[in-house]
């Protein structure tokens, strides 16, 4: 979580610098009453009231909080998981109609976890273990699994090929990249004098070919002087934005910078996101 202050209903200050006095601060939102809760959702939805809307998110983020520890064991940030699934909550709430006479965190715990499970797949590892959706049914499903059974017999693979409707391969395919793990393409050696083999001391090197230096040299710099043009291109806010996203020692986060300009983490996404497209559109034109 990042050093800000974002509002909260009833004007409480909830900060976002520390997790666990974040966590503490929206537990103590109560939890609205079902008859306040329509209530709210109708004025959002008939009057377009960002007051309702800021409400409905505000008191309803302790669930967040509660579905973002159920991913802990993935090895990321808590705090990130957290922030994902607020933007899933807010996604939500947009969408919510209180003619479903549904509860809202019903209704939103599919955004929040769908938030969360695409920032897992980005994170969890530096090769890609899920990209079809049936590869993502899998690794939610199938890490649970493992974690009971160990490794599959023939037997549970096929029995969990037939719960999730895939095929046995897929399972044992799934099944390996989660038991896999990233590998240094240079490692350092366990001790002083010990030899270990690394992909780097096998694979030919092209550096020293002057050819490819002059035509390497010569793309990174035309490649530098269409990214400065199309940077250049940019509003003053974007820029900065990216710079402070992409570009700093100590990247900020989307609440962090929703505090600093005033405006809602989804709305520094999307202009994240449009700098990025506009700056890649420029690149290939």
């Amino acid at each position: 979580m990042t050093t800000a202050l974002t509002p909260a209903a009833n004007h409480l200050a909830v900060p976002v610098g520390d997790l666990d006095s974040y966590i503490s601060a929206v537990n103590r939102l109560p939890v609205l009453e079902a008859e306040e809760e329509q209530a709210l959702a109708r004025r959002l939805r008939d009057e377009q009231d960002l007051e309702a809307a800021r409400k409905l998110v505000m008191h309803n983020l302790r669930f967040v909080v509660h579905i973002a520890r159920g991913y802990s064991g993935y090895g990321l940030n808590l705090g990130d998981l957290i922030q994902e699934g607020n933007i899933g909550l807010m996604k939500a709430v947009k969408r919510f109609d209180p003619d479903m006479n549904v509860r809202l965190i019903s209704f939103a715990v599919h955004w929040i976890r769908a938030e969360i499970h695409e920032f897992v797949l980005r994170n969890w590892r530096i090769v890609k273990v899920a990209t079809t959706k049936a590869q993502r049914k899998l690794f939610f499903n199938l890490r649970g699994a493992k974690q009971r059974l160990g490794w599959f017999s023939q037997d549970e693979v096929e029995t969990v090929a037939n719960d999730l409707g895939v095929s046995a391969r897929e399972v044992v395919e799934m099944e390996s990249r989660l038991a896999g793990h990233d590998v240094s393409f240079d490692p350092e050696p366990e001790d002083e004098g010990t030899y270990t083999a690394a992909p780097a001391d096998v694979l030919m090197d092209h550096e020293g070919d002057p050819a490819m230096l002059m035509e390497r040299s010569d793309w990174d710099s035309y490649h530098q002087t269409r990214l400065q043009a199309a940077l250049a291109a940019l509003d003053e806010r974007s820029r900065a934005i990216l710079a402070r996203r992409w570009l700093a020692e100590e990247k900020a986060t989307l609440h962090e910078l929703a505090a600093e300009y005033g405006v809602s983490a989804e709305r520094i996404r999307q202009l994240e996101n449009n700098s990025i497209r506009k700056l890649r559109q420029a690149m290939v034109a």
